[in-house]
């Protein structure tokens, strides 16, 4: 074969490729964007989540970034209990603080934290109750301690939550 027939050929099979990636939204290389959720799922009630671990009012800011994160991925539309489709049931199950970094001089004074959650996620249908999908999800943020630990803690709390809320919300709408 001549480098010409072997250079028309590559730019077929290239080109047939391309075609089919535009056209199938990637669909033939296994990629699928959006939701996997059956067409029937459309909405979805969030509870106060339960806080299963020693810190205090972190089932607030963990739910209130779920109920964010729903509403940016647009897969599911958050509802109350009586118009929805699915329930989502979380139980933080862990808060953990590990020091990554310490201050020079001081081996058991730490200057570098990562704040870890982690939480079983249970999804269901809400006629049936039904469960459709169960996961442990984690969400972590590592911070800088400059001041106090409440404070630095507060300031890491949003991140971590937001961190678990994405993954939280990825088991459910990708669970099939």
């Amino acid at each position: 074969m001549n480098d010409e027939y072997r250079m028309s050929k590559l730019v077929m099979v290239l080109s047939g490729l391309y075609v089919c990636m535009m056209v199938s939204g990637c669909g033939c290389l296994g990629y699928r964007l959006g939701s996997t959720l059956p067409p029937d799922m459309k909405t979805v009630f969030v509870p106060i989540f339960v806080n299963g671990t020693k810190e205090p009012q972190i089932e607030i800011k963990t739910t209130s970034m779920v109920i964010q994160e729903f509403r940016k991925d647009g897969s599911l539309r958050v509802t109350n209990a009586d118009d929805a489709d699915t329930k989502l049931e979380v139980t933080l199950v862990a808060y953990e603080l590990v020091p990554l970094r310490y201050e020079q001089g001081r081996a058991k004074a730490g200057s570098e934290y990562r704040m870890t959650l982690r939480a079983k996620v249970v999804f269901r249908e809400m006629d049936t109750s039904k469960v459709l999908s169960e996961s442990l999800v984690f969400g972590d943020a590592t911070f800088l301690l400059s001041g106090d630990m409440a404070t630095a803690k507060g300031k890491a709390l949003p991140v971590a939550a937001r961190d678990l809320a994405h993954d939280i919300v990825e088991s459910v709408v990708e669970y099939w």
